[in-house]
């Protein structure tokens, strides 16, 4: 043990480590994104809050995906998530060619999951309602108010 800040050399596993009470809160390990990674379906990366489970850090609060209802909302939700995340990957990794042309699917399948939501269910925003022949902006249910039948 380092009598100097309380902590000792040897790794813990998982939910096991201790910190001084000096610490400051930060994870201090960021994992470098390998190319060609595996990747979760677009549910299951919503759920665990990344589309790679190589960075799938071990903070203990997510999700079961299973849990998630299968709804319109969220399996829109579940795919800007993915748009989101490939963006973000693509921002530091331009020549994945494979990472690019899952931003262009994944794009694609929001694109058309966004515009049969609002056509079921009416415009998810501002730019969206002024589209459409009636300003329905208020028209209820909002996007966050299930209906039984949405949920399944």
């Amino acid at each position: 043990m380092n009598s100097d800040t309380g902590t000792t050399n040897r790794p813990c596993a998982d939910a096991c480590g201790t910190m001084p009470s000096c610490a400051p809160l930060a994870v201090p390990y960021v994992p470098f994104q390998q190319r060609g990674s595996q990747k979760y379906d677009q549910t299951d990366a919503l759920a665990n809050g990344t589309i790679y489970p190589s960075l799938n850090l071990p903070f203990h609060l997510k999700v079961d995906a299973a849990a998630l209802p299968d709804s319109h909302s969220t399996q829109l939700q579940a795919l800007l998530f993915v748009v989101t995340e490939l963006g973000m990957y693509l921002d530091t990794h331009q020549d994945d060619e494979e990472a690019f042309r899952l931003f262009q699917q994944y794009t694609e399948m929001a694109r058309t999951a966004k515009k049969q939501y609002e056509q079921m269910h009416g415009p998810l925003t501002k730019l969206s309602a002024g589209q459409d022949t009636a300003y329905r902006w208020l028209d209820d249910p909002w996007p966050w108010e299930f209906k039984k039948s949405e949920e399944g």
